[in-house]
């Protein structure tokens, strides 16, 4: 979990002093997450394979990072972050083959040494 505590520790500090200057905003932006992620039509590990997919094709770490914890704690499989890879590849190109080992790696971090 190097790599997404890297970028989670490093936003930590700007990211409480940007809620602290547009609280409502942010909590708007939290409320608005709790609701997309909860099972519907779509269970919540599907939306954060989506979410997953979102984070390659824009290229945010912090997304990637996020969403890849997120994941895990859904039930999705290695299998299913490397096939959302492979549709961010198809439908993204080039930059698809970077973000979508990024993406399975922090998959795999976030599972945790000998969980793959």
């Amino acid at each position: 979990m190097e790599h997404i505590d890297h970028i989670r520790d490093e936003l930590r500090e700007p990211a409480k002093e940007l809620r602290a200057l547009i609280p409502e905003v942010m909590k708007g932006y939290g409320d608005l997450h709790k609701a997309a992620m909860v099972d519907g039509a779509l269970s919540v590990a599907q939306k954060e394979l989506v979410a997953l997919a979102i984070a390659m094709t824009r290229e945010c770490d912090g997304c990637v990072g996020a969403h890849a914890r997120a994941a895990v704690r859904a039930g999705v499989t290695r299998e299913q972050v490397a096939e959302t890879a492979g549709v961010v590849i198809m439908m993204n190109g080039g930059p698809g083959t970077v973000w979508g080992p990024r993406a399975l790696r922090a998959f795999d971090e976030a599972k945790g040494p000998g969980n793959q």
